[in-house]
């Protein structure tokens, strides 16, 4: 009864509904003088609102650093390092001076800050300095690593501390905290005389620099309903007020007031329906009371389980008002099935960080690849001088790494991310000598980490799961056989050529015969290596623990001249894919065509950004993005009688109502006249029969807060294998559309109703505040 009446007697708020997303600011002072001579920026209010304006190590930070950076023996140059007062980006020094965006990294990039010498650079450049003075930022992504030695030791902790801290701030930001932040950075920057006042150009300025190119008569009455002192100047509340007008989300409004009706809040009835109609699983009225306690900034509003408009958009743009089901992101699959029962994140040519021609190799491409939960890393190994193997791409300009360094990294870094098993996959070109060698050191650097035996001694022939080989490493490679004379030969493990006859391949294999040691051969437990001639079934039992390589076009003719018989081989073992050798470039083939059939290790270079690479981050996303996805039962089970040509009738539809977006980021930050003409495309990706795209028109210079609200349909046959990329793109009409952002995702991980999707670089970074704001409708038949 008191709620009810709560409800029809209060008075309006006295604080605007949208102030979850902007908060007033106190009057700025005037800057002081940095210490390299520039004019210092206001007041830190991102850093206030992480609770870190006192903190000693952001503090030194904010002061700026002179900090040595390594690239080479001879090339070792000291710049100035300074946090920037948004909290959010280290501006550094260039010898010679660039753009603004040029100058400047952002905080949410960076992968990892490793202390002491611990990269690849620091340990070959950086013995004159002490490890304590040594720090190294690793960046998602392609960007290279940035190798540093601080004056002192504690000067490195110091930023080694500080970037920790706000590493962790901004990953705990909500979505509207993230957009205040972002749009006073950009707000900073438009006050060009930094007197804390804005001109009607500089709003003009701000507006571009947001990626809004906003009629100048519209802007100019929203200027002018907002400069309450009439003084052609915003100011303090009157710039508050003119953000939060711009920042509106009537979309979100209309929502909020169908289930709220005209008394402007919603009890946890309402709420209730709201989720129901969204298709919650747990939508029950407790789980409606918890939304309300979680998200809801109105204290006199929670005590009476209601929530306002401001708690409502808190909501939706939360985690949980996302598109990605918040249960799928921990690892929620049964991980106790034998091995080839999952898809398994794999690498090529894991080594290289460029092209497979004249393209440098490094440790640091394998610390980057476990970082992005790859389960499977690849080895070519090569004689190399002194006794050491070496890793490189044989007979091309490729740089040359030693074989221990990478198997050192494997050990450092393998289960950083999951702690599910890593497959070494060794393409073998070494003697036996360099062979006992690398057996060496794999049994010493390794140690209990290797596996060297079976597990289950009384089942050797079984595959144990990912559960129990939990931080263990596996070594894929040839096996000598049982009954082997002393100089037996056997083929090598490199991967098949392409598209040999039959006779041709028989004739290479002797061309290339040649011993394995038996100490290496000891390793191959559980993935040895072998060839895949035919799908008939021999006249022994199954081998599971046989592994085959098979290039992208033998693989695509198994799918296409066997169909079924495929399908039920990978449901029994594991199998390999790696890319044509003729993709010079390192690209990636579409992945999607190998899961259908069931292969597990379908290998891509992790180092070539595009859609084959978001498909890979998509399919691996889910299950604690620990490398390993469960594949589906018509893919487990050894009768299967599923064959992705022929899939049946479509049984689901997918409705994508595309509706606004939101912060879209501008593709050329230097110039402000340069606004996109956002679309947006759905794509399909599952067996042949589903594929497909479809996409919105296009929205003339408006990256801020563009709306569409238009329907793509798509029917589907096997929805469990589906990926749903969404993309954002600038469209041209003279040429290619530019790319700005996207999220790819399995279908049975994407949420129906209202969700906002959070877009990402095409590096995988985050484009935080970017979001698609789109209804999800999935209807089965």
């Amino acid at each position: 009864m008191l709620c009810g009446r709560w409800r029809r007697r209060r008075s309006p708020p006295a604080e605007p509904p949208v102030r979850a997303l902007l908060a007033a600011p106190p009057a700025r002072q005037p800057s002081p003088a940095s210490p390299d001579g520039g004019t210092r920026r206001p007041g830190p209010r991102a850093l206030k609102k992480m609770g870190l304006t006192e903190d000693a190590d952001v503090l030194a930070m904010l002061r700026g650093s002179r900090l040595r950076k390594i690239r080479s023996h001879t090339w070792q140059q000291e710049r100035l390092y300074r946090l920037q007062e948004d909290g959010l980006s280290v501006w550094f020094q260039r010898r010679i001076p660039r753009a603004h965006s040029k100058h400047i990294f952002l905080v949410q990039h960076i992968e990892a800050v490793r202390e002491g010498h611990q990269s690849e650079g620091l340990r070959r450049f950086g013995g004159a300095f002490a490890p304590a003075r040594c720090l190294t930022i690793a960046f998602k992504g392609r960007c290279k690593n940035l190798d540093l030695v601080a004056p002192t030791a504690e000067e490195a902790q110091c930023w080694v501390r500080g970037l920790a801290k706000l590493r962790e701030r901004i990953h705990t930001m909500s979505q509207p905290e993230r957009i205040h932040t972002w749009i006073h950075s950009y707000l900073q920057r438009a006050d060009s005389n930094q007197d804390s006042k804005m001109s009607f150009k500089e709003i003009k300025s701000l507006l571009r620099m947001l990626n809004v190119d906003m009629n100048d008569m519209y802007a100019y009455s929203l200027f002018k309903e907002c400069d309450h002192s009439n003084n052609e100047r915003l100011e303090g509340a009157e710039i508050e007020e003119f953000l939060r007008r711009l920042l509106k989300r009537p979309e979100l409004e209309a929502i909020f007031r169908r289930y709220s009706g005209e008394d402007h809040v919603l009890s946890a009835p309402e709420l209730l329906e709201f989720l129901e109609d969204q298709g919650e699983e747990s939508a029950t009225l407790a789980r409606a009371q918890q939304l309300i306690q979680t998200y809801e900034l109105s204290e006199a509003a929670k005590q009476h389980e209601l929530m306002t408009l401001d708690g409502f958009m808190m909501y939706l743009l939360s985690p949980e008002g996302a598109a990605l089901n918040t249960a799928h992101t921990p690892v929620f699959q049964d991980m106790g099935q034998p091995l080839s029962h999952y898809f398994i994140s794999s690498s090529h040519n894991t080594y290289l960080t460029d092209s497979q021609i004249g393209g440098p190799s490094s440790t640091e491409a394998y610390v980057r690849a476990f970082a992005q939960g790859c389960r499977c890393v690849e080895l070519d190994c090569w004689e190399g001088q002194g006794g050491e193997p070496v890793i490189y791409h044989g007979h091309t300009l490729t740089s040359k790494i030693l074989f221990r360094d990478v198997i050192q990294a494997v050990r450092d870094h393998a289960f950083t991310l999951s702690p599910y098993p890593v497959i070494l996959s060794l393409e073998n070109h070494c003697g036996l000598e360099q062979q006992a060698a690398m057996a060496h050191h794999l049994r010493t650097i390794l140690g209990d980490m290797l596996v060297t035996e079976a597990l289950d001694l009384q089942n050797p022939d079984e595959l144990p799961s990912p559960e129990q080989l939990k931080g263990r490493v596996l070594v894929k490679g040839k096996k000598l056989p049982a009954a082997q004379n002393e100089d037996g030969r056997i083929s090598s493990d490199r991967e098949e050529e392409e598209e040999e006859e039959e006779e041709e391949e028989a004739a290479e294999q002797r061309r290339r015969a040649k011993q394995i040691s038996p100490e290496l051969s000891a390793l191959a437990v559980y993935c040895c290596a072998t060839r895949l001639r035919t799908l008939h079934p021999g006249p022994g039992p199954p081998q599971p623990c046989q592994v085959s390589s098979l290039s992208e076009r033998k693989a695509k003719k198994f799918i296409r001249e066997t169909g079924n018989s495929f399908v039920r081989h990978n449901a029994r073992q594991l199998t390999r894919v790696y890319p044509l050798g003729l993709r010079m470039n390192s690209a990636n083939y579409s992945p999607q065509e190998m899961w259908n059939s069931g292969c597990q290790l379908v290998a891509l270079n992790f180092q070539t950004p595009g859609y084959e690479m978001d498909l890979n981050a998509g399919r691996f996303l889910i299950n604690g993005q620990c490398g390993y996805v469960l594949k589906p039962a018509c893919l487990r089970h050894p009768d299967t009688t599923f064959d992705p040509e022929c899939p049946g009738p479509p049984r689901t539809t997918l409705t994508v109502q595309v509706l606004t977006a939101q912060q879209l980021p501008k593709l050329n930050v230097e110039k402000p006249s340069s606004i996109v003409d956002p679309l947006v495309r759905v794509e399909i990706y599952g067996v042949p029969a589903d594929c497909a795209r479809k996409e919105t028109d296009y929205v003339l210079n408006n990256g801020f807060n563009p709306h569409w609200g238009q329907a793509l349909q798509f029917q589907l046959r096997v929805p469990e294998l589906v990926l749903v990329r969404f993309v954002v793109e600038d469209y041209d009409t003279t040429s290619p559309n530019d790319f700005v952002g996207q999220f790819t995702l399995p279908l049975n991980s994407l949420k129906q109703g209202y969700r906002h999707i959070h877009l990402l670089s095409k590096d995988g970074a985050s484009l935080s505040p970017a979001t698609l704001f789109v209804h999800i409708c999935i209807q089965h038949s």
